[in-house]
């Protein structure tokens, strides 16, 4: 912590991470500055050219992460799917495992990205070294009220771009959502909803979404555009396990219009209930609840999957 402040990577109390560690090695020990650059990331670096890599955010409370083992799955599935050889998977696990025990409660944001260009141009050579980067942040303050009266959403009028190719992987190229997010301050509204360019529900800019309809829990299907978050999957599957119906569907404006109940998901909130839409009341039901009272005590005493 020492070293990053007097190398100026933190401004003030909860600003930043307090552990930054670049292919394993911490920030925080380089403090000569003739050591810095060996723990730098390299201007050639892909990620930063072309957005090529992918990110987890994992949420840690009590010193353990939670759903550990699924944030893994999609990390290498991605990883796979993108041709980047993200190397030692298990040596990768145990260091967010340590990252996490050495702090009570904490986020962990881990980037993989496929590594200093070899040559110039998009195309890679499947030479490239896979660079990561750990950084660990304080539990952020929130606002209780948001897990039980829930929160206000407005629906975002940028329109997300289609491409399977890259459907339901958290890649780094996230501009679509930086845009939408800046549509609405986040004191008029918690998070913005959005829908791809054919007219389909997707998701909020950093989360998932969750309909109630005639009892059941419906959320989009993301083979087009969106991130298959690992909260969203943990719900629909103790959704499952607990008698519900859940189906991953096409949903419009008319089916967000006819919901009686909706909620957000992602790996830090856990359930947003929403209370209102672009000025639409609502009112968080039985079957949010529900499902809330399902996670709660995974939420609290993580498990790894």
């Amino acid at each position: 912590m020492m070293g990053l402040a007097r190398r100026g990577l933190l401004s003030g109390a909860g600003a930043g991470p307090d552990l930054i560690l670049v292919n394993g090695a911490d920030v925080a020990t380089a403090d000569d500055a003739a050591e810095a650059p060996a723990y730098g990331i390299s201007p050639l670096n892909r990620g930063l050219h072309f957005g090529d890599g992918l990110f987890e955010t994992i949420a840690c409370r009590r010193g353990r992460a939670r759903f550990l083992d699924l944030h893994m799955e999609r990390l290498t599935t991605s990883c796979e799917r993108l041709h980047i050889n993200v190397g030692d998977v298990q040596a990768i696990r145990r260091e967010i495992q340590t990252a996490a025990a050495s702090a009570d409660n904490s986020l962990i944001k881990l980037v993989v990205t496929r590594g200093e260009a070899v040559a110039r141009g998009y195309g890679w050579s499947g030479k490239e070294i896979a660079t990561r980067v750990l950084l660990r942040y304080g539990w952020p303050v929130e606002d209780a009220s948001a897990q039980r009266e829930g929160v206000r959403v407005r629906t975002a009028s940028l329109r997300l771009g289609e491409n399977p190719a890259l459907a339901g992987m958290k890649h780094l190229n996230r501009l679509e959502q930086v845009i939408a997010r800046s549509e609405v301050p986040p004191q008029e509204a918690a998070e913005l909803l959005v829908f791809s360019q054919s007219g389909w529900l997707v998701s909020g800019t950093m989360s998932n979404v969750f309909l109630v309809r005639d009892g059941r829990l419906l959320t989009p299907r993301l083979e087009a555009c969106g991130v298959a978050g690992v909260m969203r999957r943990v719900v629909m599957r103790e959704a499952r396990r607990d008698g519900l119906e859940v189906e991953e569907t096409a949903l419009d404006s008319r089916d967000v219009g006819t919901a009686t109940e909706m909620f957000l998901t992602n790996a830090r909130i856990g359930i947003w209930p929403i209370r209102s839409l672009d000025g639409r009341a609502l009112t968080p039901g039985a079957v949010t609840r529900r499902v809330q009272d399902l996670l709660a005590p995974m939420l609290e005493n993580p498990v790894d999957a």
